[in-house]
């Protein structure tokens, strides 16, 4: 996985296809228990799908590779830093997928571009109130303990593990 030329669509096929999967087997787990709500959650599971919802983003506010693929180093660290914040674990369902994708773009972008799109933008192309995408993104923050930093190596280590 060549990092800085492989084509950021086909990233976002790969990620899609982890991520629906993720999200099935989180949906079907927590019909069997109950598990907390965060303000990620919609009350009812957007209908547009994943691989979709990735190719808005990428339509609209473009950015590279790393902005992606850090979504993946993102929620692994909110899946670990939650239970110490917030007492409760943190499961990434088809409930909350969209919102964290949004704001984690949102952040990412912000933090490895030097050019980077508005709230509001994102907001609009997220489909949600930039109030919303604004506490969204605090609690993303919050969640990744304010370090957004990932190293390269890191990062094409998940990017391996796509392929």
């Amino acid at each position: 996985f060549d990092l800085a030329k492989f084509p950021t669509n086909e990233t976002i096929r790969l990620l899609a296809s982890l991520l629906e999967r993720m999200t099935a087997a989180n949906d079907l787990l927590n019909k069997q228990q109950v598990t907390g709500y965060t303000r990620f959650h919609a009350r009812v599971a957007p209908s547009i799908d994943i691989y979709s919802y990735l190719s808005r983003i990428l339509k609209y506010c473009p950015c590279a590779n790393e902005c992606f693929l850090s979504l993946l180093v993102y929620f692994d660290r909110m899946s670990k830093n939650a239970y110490a914040l917030t007492g409760r674990p943190f499961t990434i369902d088809s409930f909350n997928i969209h919102r964290l994708i949004i704001a984690g773009v949102m952040v990412s972008s912000k933090f490895f571009s030097d050019i980077f799109y508005t709230n509001t933008r994102y907001a609009k192309v997220g489909g949600l109130p930039v109030t919303e995408l604004n506490s969204l993104e605090i609690e993303f923050l919050k969640l990744n303990s304010y370090n957004l930093t990932v190293p390269i190596s890191e990062l094409q280590k998940y990017g391996d593990q796509l392929l």
